[in-house]
């Protein structure tokens, strides 16, 4: 359950502000601060933030955890 919330969270950060995330993530992988991402960049960022976002809800709505399935 933690997961997911961080996942959700990861995914609405990336959907509302690519930019950020993706300038964030950057500036940890390399260690020149002249690096020019292209402009797809940013809408791959966001895609993958609504992607992330579909899959935690679709996830959500499997009807509980696997343990309470078994039981």
């Amino acid at each position: 359950m933690a997961i997911r919330l961080l996942l959700l969270a990861l995914g609405l950060s990336e959907l509302l502000a690519p930019q950020k995330v993706v300038d964030f993530w950057m500036s940890l992988a390399t260690t020149e601060s002249d690096v020019e991402l292209r402009p797809w960049v940013y809408t791959v960022a966001r895609l993958e933030g609504l992607v992330i976002v579909l899959w935690v809800l679709a996830a959500g709505r499997g009807g509980g955890d696997e343990a309470e399935i078994e039981a």
